[in-house]
């Protein structure tokens, strides 16, 4: 038996010290670091459509390699049409050399004698380079026409691509890769109240204003009915010690979800927590002080990895400078403290001291006012006249 419960122990330590992220094999639907693991099938034609309709947002979400390759499309597709436009003008008004030129031709291109100088020409045009070498002569309306077309649509697509390029670069998710969580969440005491707690922490000096955390536990419940519901989500209430909302971002918040007869997991227990099947996702919510943009944080924590039992390590100090100084280090680290092992053991401890309280205050109560004795009777004594002498 002691051997048993020793191996036991052995193995709930060692589930407990193996790193986050390698605890289980769960597919989860939100990633450690935010990203839905999603996919959509069956789509019809015609909401596929609807992506290019939505074209802008459709080019700010793709990839970097694709918008570098569609840059890179966008400028040589458009140098190399408009090359072969002005190679086909050039050509068909006898501009170049080696044709019949007829006595009082008008050029309308100067300098542009094959397709590689045309080329070099709708790049000179449509970059406002203009070396000087190839030029219109002002002859041909045509030629007039097509160099404000050309221009024009320049400067289209070198807005377009910058504007993608710098909506890339501001995207509110780069703002969230500064803002981490901890890799697991423990359960212990909080304040009188048995909680999960989980850390929050802005690697920036910069605030998140206006933050609210919130969560979800996603998990597969079957209805009275018989139907079963995948990702069935249920609310989950985090607040620090100031509240949930609008939360003073300045430094790594303990996060915690009080455990009571409202919460989902107040039927758990030490021992049936690892085997559950759920998972609990964390939002994070708030707006960039610096570029006031909103953005939102994602993780998620499956059973194995909220360890029972365990307490964050304090990692804010004070230096002799009078600094408030962060130590990471310990950020994700916790250590084993006296819990109960379940909500349900917690309630009962508490009811039975202050039962026990409740006791002792009346048998202190009863030790200050004494014991009545029903049988005693009061009896008025008057003073007597008579007065005897010795």
């Amino acid at each position: 038996m002691v051997s048993q419960s020793s191996s036991r122990m052995f193995q709930l330590l060692q589930g407990h010290n193996q790193p986050a992220g390698q605890r289980s094999g769960r597919t989860r639907l939100v990633t450690k670091d935010g990203h839905c693991n999603i996919e959509f099938g069956n789509i019809e034609y015609g909401n596929q459509f609807a992506y290019l309709v939505d074209f802008w947002t459709t080019f700010v979400e793709i990839r970097w390699r694709f918008v570098l390759f569609l840059f890179v499309a966008a400028f040589t597709g458009s140098w190399f049409i408009f090359s072969l436009v002005w190679y086909w003008i050039a050509k068909s008004n006898g501009d170049m050399a080696g044709q019949n030129r007829t006595d009082g031709h008008v050029q309308c291109i100067d300098n542009v004698n094959g397709l590689t100088t045309a080329f070099l020409y709708s790049l000179e045009t449509q970059t406002t380079i203009g070396y000087g070498g190839r030029a219109l002569t002002g002859h041909c309306a045509g030629t007039v026409v097509l160099i404000v077309i050309q221009s024009l649509l320049g400067v289209f697509i070198n807005c377009f691509m910058c504007g993608i390029i710098l909506a890339k670069i501001s995207l509110p998710k780069k703002r969230a890769k500064t803002v981490t969580f901890s890799h697991t969440a423990v359960i212990c005491l909080k304040k009188g109240s048995l909680c999960l707690l989980i850390r929050v922490a802005n690697l920036r000096k910069t605030l998140l204003i206006g933050s609210q955390i919130y969560g979800k536990l996603l998990r597969t419940t079957i209805t009275p009915d018989g139907e079963t519901i995948i990702l069935d989500q249920v609310d989950i209430d985090f607040m620090v010690d100031a509240g949930k909302d609008n939360l003073f971002f300045v430094c790594p918040l303990t996060l915690y979800h009080v455990i009571n007869r409202s919460s989902p997991f107040y039927d758990l227990s030490a021992d049936t927590l690892p085997h559950q099947d759920f998972e609990l996702v964390v939002f994070l919510d708030g707006t960039a002080e610096s570029t006031s943009s909103s953005c939102q944080v994602r993780t998620s924590y499956i059973p194995q990895e909220i360890q029972w039992g365990y307490s964050f390590l304090p990692i804010i100090s004070r230096t002799k400078t009078g600094k408030y100084c962060v130590d990471f280090s310990n950020f994700s680290k916790s250590v084993r403290v006296t819990t109960p092992h379940c909500a349900h053991c917690f309630e009962a401890d508490v009811d039975q001291r202050n039962h026990n309280n409740h006791n002792q205050e009346n048998h202190n109560d009863q030790l200050k006012r004494g014991i009545d004795n029903l049988g005693f009777q009061v009896i008025d004594i008057h003073d007597s006249v008579d007065v005897t002498t010795m």
